[in-house]
């Protein structure tokens, strides 16, 4: 066999041997330049292998979402309306796509900066188990890809050579896990280097604050010399400027060279800008290592916030003081066309427009999302239940090794990597252990929590822990008493079993509430039936349609959102923002095209069918709900008045919600007024369009577009009528083009049902008159020139342009 590299490979060996200045720590990003092969192959990891053939593939990458979609066999389908045998299929909860393996390998020739150095390869997620190969020789691997890992690379790399950095993930069994897990390198990939004698370790830095004015900071190092360590912290404010610096002498220590001490204590901070969720203000820490000769031996950093969380059965949630109710969703960490790969820039696009829509929370259910999801919300003021497994056994958590021996490993880097940010306001340490009578010590959960919480608290004794638990018991038919497990979390979390919330209150008046999980389709009324001043929240289930949990081939995912899967707001996403931002006036009209009565885990989940477009069969009746939350709306139909009625705010099944029947329908515009004390606040109209769309317009959402062959560009197709009006529906196939250094990785719309693909096409049909493709940037800055196209439509040309970082 021969060895030959890509173009791109040879970029990253010459990158990575160019001669640099060396420095105290020196980070190589490794996530360009990977030659990647979909299935088995014997002898992958062989140094000798001849890869050349192989697709070169830029990191995160997901390969699954790359597969075919499956179909279930004959014998699978059922009639859609029975949901029990719909779901059926091996590959139902998985998505649809086919289990597999798929290897990665990476030519890279260290530079010789990195000479006598320590030298760590990090992977921050490899989904969903994976093993790692250098040289021919395993490394390392995770057994619970969701959780990043370091290797010790110090004696292995060969300088001046080239090195083979194998990867095989495995996305084990359709059983393994109850939703889509993607598979592959889907996180970043980074070899770190330090000095080999004075040292952070991972994730070292602790910042603690109390009071809202004082600043602890902690670190972990090794000292591997014969001389006691100097430190220096600094601290900066959010507007950059030295707010604090203060250096430390850190004695040798005789039996451990490994020590995790304060490095700076009860620092005094005047004036405080404080982090909340509208100004969400973050300081940075950095703290340094001295040489005996006073040069800078290491240095980390972390950003962190300054404020305070305060949980009780009494409030629910303080932050700074103040009653702060959580209004979130929990989904799970797919990011639609791009499957698992963790795009900050797909992920920064979802927190925004869920902030838009009045959301301040997210759980992220059931596993920790990426480390960039997590600052992002630091950066959003976005409010964090951070969770680490579902279920505890071995099925649920990668299949691959006995859960028993995971979480030793796994809590401590989950809650490292996590505890600055200030938006991370609770653990969970799992998801709906009643319902799997295979966990640890037959006792569903309570010897397991006992074990895992104090581990927890080891690393952080700043925040509360829970479990997110459905049944509220044993099962959803005897929902008698809380089970024993709730009756020793820190917080009561119930998944929709929000009606127990007051009787449980009175009989342990110590319990403190969280609806980890609530039903959409019981959207409003699982709201303003709880306590508001003493619960801590709720994070509605699947608010985003998603990949997997398929009620039914041929859908491909979970379809009940608000949100479609390429982000298209439904008409109840201006139902859950007429309460969750009920200072900002809402009215929006939605018709109801069909019934929704899915159940799902003993939930109703099922929503109606909604729409908001005015383009009708003739002669049709229309059921109609305009939601808002004014005193009231009044409904004209070309101009004629069909009546005012009042929001029935007394009555949490029909508050904000104003039902509409028997509409007749006629071409034209139909209007809702909402008025408040007799003034008029919002309006929200629907018009029937021509029938056939005669354009397309495109939407780009980034301004500032990266040249770091890692930043994307979401462009927004419509189809637009002679006056520029979406023509919804229309579902004509569009094809995309580009010229300029970007490409397309990703096309999608918002019919869960399609059986076109999202990933390696330029073409995607429009679904209520959109779709979307995604570009990502080369690391060339220039100009990018996209063309949509459909029949029957004048096309449409988008120039911009990326940027040099």
């Amino acid at each position: 066999m021969t060895l030959k590299l890509s173009s791109l490979s040879l970029l990253v060996a010459l990158l990575c041997a160019a001669p640099s200045q060396a420095r105290q720590r020196d980070v190589v990003n490794l996530n360009f330049g990977w030659h990647f092969h979909a299935g088995d192959v014997a002898d992958a990891a062989a140094t000798e292998l001849d890869d050349a053939g192989w697709r070169t593939v830029t990191v995160p990458h997901d390969f699954q979402i790359e597969q075919p979609w499956v179909a279930p066999a004959a014998d699978e389908k059922a009639d859609n309306t029975d949901v029990a045998a719909n779901i059926k299929s091996r590959l139902s909860s998985r998505g649809f796509k086919e289990m597999g393996k798929g290897w990665y390998r990476l030519h890279f020739t260290p530079a010789d900066s990195l000479r006598n150095r320590r030298l760590l390869l990090q992977f921050d997620g490899i989904m969903y188990t994976g093993d790692v190969y250098l040289n021919g020789q395993h490394i390392g691997g995770t057994d619970y890809g969701y959780v990043g890992f370091e290797i010790d690379v110090t004696d292995r790399l060969r300088f001046a050579h080239d090195n083979v950095i194998a990867v095989m993930a495995d996305t084990r069994e359709p059983g393994n896990s109850r939703w889509y897990t993607g598979g592959g390198l889907i996180r970043s990939v980074r070899i770190v280097a330090t000095s080999k004698d004075l040292y952070f370790g991972r994730h070292p830095l602790y910042v603690t604050t109390r009071d809202n004015r004082y600043v602890t900071v902690s670190g972990e190092f090794t000292n591997r010399t014969r001389q006691e360590a100097r430190t220096n912290v600094k601290i900066y404010a959010p507007d950059g400027q030295l707010v604090y610096e203060g250096g430390s002498s850190i004695p040798r220590h005789r039996m451990a060279r490994t020590v995790e001490v304060p490095l700076a204590n009860e620092i005094l901070i005047d004036n405080a800008q404080l982090w909340d969720i509208d100004t969400p203000r973050l300081y940075t820490a950095v703290a340094q290592l001295l040489s005996p000769d006073g040069t800078v031996a290491d240095e980390v950093s972390t950003t962190f916030g300054i404020r305070t969380v305060e949980i009780g059965p009494q409030y629910g949630l303080k932050l700074n003081g103040h009653k702060v109710l959580l209004k979130g969703y929990a989904n799970h960490h797919s990011l639609g066309a791009l499957g698992a790969a963790a795009y900050p820039r797909a992920i920064e696009k979802r927190i925004k427009l869920m902030k838009q829509f009045g959301i301040n929370h997210i759980r992220t259910s059931h596993n920790p999302y990426s480390r960039e999801f997590i600052e992002l919300c630091d950066q959003n003021g976005i409010l964090v239940v951070d969770e680490l497994y579902d279920k505890w056994t071995r099925q649920h958590t990668g299949g691959r090794a006995p859960f028993e021996t995971l979480w030793q490993k796994d809590i401590p880097e989950w809650v490292k990597r996590d505890r600055n940010s200030p938006s991370v306001v609770m653990w969970s340490l799992g998801n709906e252990l009643q319902q799997d009578p295979n966990m640890p010590f037959n006792d569903f959960g309570v010897t397991m929590y006992r074990l895992m919480r104090p581990l927890v608290a080891r690393y952080d004794s700043s925040r509360l822990v829970t479990v997110a638990m459905h049944p509220r018991y044993r099962n959803w038919e005897t929902d008698s008493l809380p089970c024993d497990l709730a009756m020793i979390t820190d917080v009561q979390a119930y998944n929709y079993r929000y009606m127990y919330f007051p009787g449980d209150g009175r009989r342990f008046p110590w319990m403190t509430f969280y609806q980890s999980e609530a039903s959409v389709a019981a959207m409003g009324q699982n709201y303003f039936e709880m306590n508001l001043d003493r619960t801590i929240g709720l994070a509605y289930w699947g608010a985003i349609d998603y990949l997997g949990e398929s009620q039914g081939w041929p859908a491909k995912g979970w379809s009940q959102g608000v949100f479609t899967i390429d982000l298209e707001p439904k008409p109840k996403a201006y139902y859950m923002k007429s309460f969750f931002l009920p200072d900002e006036p809402v009215v929006h009209i939605a018709v109801i095209d069909k019934k929704g009565d899915q159940m799902w885990n003993g939930v109703q989940t099922g929503n109606d069918g909604m729409s908001d477009h005015w383009n009708r069969a003739s002669q049709s009746t229309m059921q109609l709900i305009t939601y808002t939350n004014a005193d009231e709306v009044e409904l004209l139909l070309n101009g004629k008045s069909l009546g005012t009625k009042r929001n029935a705010v007394d009555d949490p099944k029909l508050r904000n919600q104003i039902r509409w029947n028997n509409i007749a329908y006629q071409p034209g515009t139909l209007q809702a007024i909402a008025r408040k004390e007799g003034r008029v606040v919002a309006r929200h109209t629907i018009e029937t369009t021509d029938a056939t769309p005669s354009r397309l317009v495109a939407e780009a959402d980034n301004t500032s577009w990266t040249a770091d062959g890692q930043d994307l560009q979401h462009v927004r197709i419509v189809a637009a009528d002679k006056k520029g009006r979406r023509v919804q529906t229309t579902d004509a196939p569009v094809t995309f083009t580009v010229d300029g250094p970007a490409e397309i990785i990703g096309v999608i719309n918002g019919d869960i049902n399609s059986d076109e693909m999202t990933a390696n096409t330029n073409t995607r049909r429009l679904y209520n008159g959109t779709c979307t493709v995604i570009l990502r940037s080369t690391h060339q800055p220039g100009a990018v020139t996209l063309v949509a196209t459909a029949p029957g439509m004048k096309s449409v040309k988008m120039k911009m342009k990326t940027s040099t970082p």
